[in-house]
């Protein structure tokens, strides 16, 4: 696995091999912390490019996709709302149909008079 280095410890690094007056003064640091010189070349670009958050080192655990949790929200209420209106419409069926039937009703009691 990976070791992971804070922006802390990577700056620090790069701040003391930069200090340093002797190439074997720079070799010693690396040695010390088992570092290779690619790793500290990467950290340099790195800090060049103002990439403090690439500095820190990467997240663990999964990436959360912002639009991914929207849309599903989304489907969801959509799926709610798709079934509150199919209650409401066989609601207003049987509302319809019972108009229908007190109308029949109210019309046979009037022709009875």
């Amino acid at each position: 696995m990976p070791r992971r280095f804070s922006a802390q410890y990577k700056l620090g690094i790069l701040v003391e091999i930069e200090a340093v007056t002797q190439k074997d003064q720079a070799g010693q640091i690396l040695r010390r912390g088992g570092l290779y010189s690619s790793l500290i070349s990467e950290w340099r670009r790195q800090r060049e490019r103002g990439m403090l958050e690439a500095m820190g080192g990467k997240q663990r655990g999964p990436k959360t996709d912002k639009l991914a949790a929207e849309n599903k929200r989304l489907r969801e209420q959509l799926a709610l709302l798709a079934e509150r209106l199919g209650k409401a419409e066989e609601l207003i069926e049987a509302l319809r149909n019972a108009f229908t039937l007190l109308r029949g009703i109210s019309c046979k009691s009037d022709e009875a008079k």
